[in-house]
C-alpha cells in the first residue's frame, strides 16, 4: 500500500468512526422522554427547574447541568454548567462556548419550541441540553 493509499484509508476510517459516533448521539434514549408517544407538552408551572443530562463527545461521556426559569410556558432565564468529572480542555472550551451562547437561543421562547442544534460552535453539547429540557418538561408539569 502506498503512502497516499494509507492516508486515504486512515481518512476513510476516521470519517466512518465520526459518522458512527454522531449517529449514536442522535438516537434518543428510551427514558429521555423525547419519543413521539411520550412527548410532554405544556402548559407548565412557573418556576425554576433543573436537570442534568449526559451526552457523548469524542472524549467519552460528558455531563451538563441545565437550569431553566419559566413563566407562562416561556423561558425567562437559563443557566448551563458543564458538570463532567474530568473534562478535557476541548470539552471545557465547547461547553463554555455553549454556556455563553445559549441564552440568546432560548430566552423568550416557549419551552415546547426548544430544540437547539449548534450553539457557539458546540454541536454535541446540544444533545445533553435537549435531553435536560425533556426532563424539565416532566418536572414542570402541573400537579
Amino acid at each position: 500500500m502506498t503512502s497516499l493509499q494509507k492516508k486515504h484509508a486512515i481518512a476513510a476510517f476516521a470519517a466512518l468512526s465520526l459518522a458512527t459516533t454522531l449517529a449514536g448521539c442522535a438516537e434518543a434514549s428510551p427514558d429521555a422522554g423525547g419519543g413521539a408517544d411520550t412527548a410532554v407538552t405544556g402548559p407548565y408551572k412557573d418556576g425554576t427547574f433543573e436537570a442534568t443530562a449526559d451526552y457523548q463527545s469524542p472524549n467519552g461521556t460528558e455531563t451538563i447541568k441545565v437550569t431553566l426559569s419559566l413563566e407562562g410556558d416561556k423561558v425567562t432565564d437559563v443557566e448551563v454548567e458543564g458538570a463532567s468529572v474530568d473534562p478535557s480542555p476541548e470539552v471545557i472550551r465547547y461547553q463554555g462556548e455553549f454556556e455563553d451562547g445559549i441564552a440568546a437561543e432560548v430566552v423568550g421562547k416557549k419551552l415546547d419550541d426548544l430544540q437547539v442544534d449548534r450553539v457557539g460552535g458546540s454541536s454535541l453539547t446540544s444533545g445533553g441540553f435537549n435531553e435536560a429540557v425533556e426532563q424539565i418538561k416532566v418536572k414542570a408539569q402541573p400537579a
